[in-house]
């Protein structure tokens, strides 16, 4: 086996595309809403969207992989993702 184990671990993902102003932060809010994660969406000045989400690693594993679907409003080009262990703190799902 490989990964952290059990418990809950974070994903930070960096999505590069175009993906500001199509609806991309309010969708990957839905979508990690439902696979019971925390964090946030945040556009950023370069045009990336920051994607931070914490909860088990396989709802995690899911988002990213829904985030390099296909389906997603816009356009993704690239997921840049990098994982490490839960730090908590994080309420909710938000836009920013």
């Amino acid at each position: 086996m490989s990964g952290p184990g059990p418990g809950p671990v974070r994903v930070v993902a960096w999505v590069h595309g175009r993906v500001q102003g199509v609806g991309f932060r309010w969708w990957t809010r839905s979508r990690a809403l439902e696979l019971g994660l925390t964090g946030h969406a945040t556009n950023k000045p370069d045009g990336r969207v920051h994607v931070v989400a914490e909860g088990p690693e396989d709802g995690c594993r899911a988002l990213v992989g829904l985030l390099r679907g296909g389906d997603t409003p816009g356009r993704v080009d690239l997921v840049v993702d990098s994982w490490e262990p839960a730090r908590g703190g994080l309420d909710g799902f938000g836009e920013r």
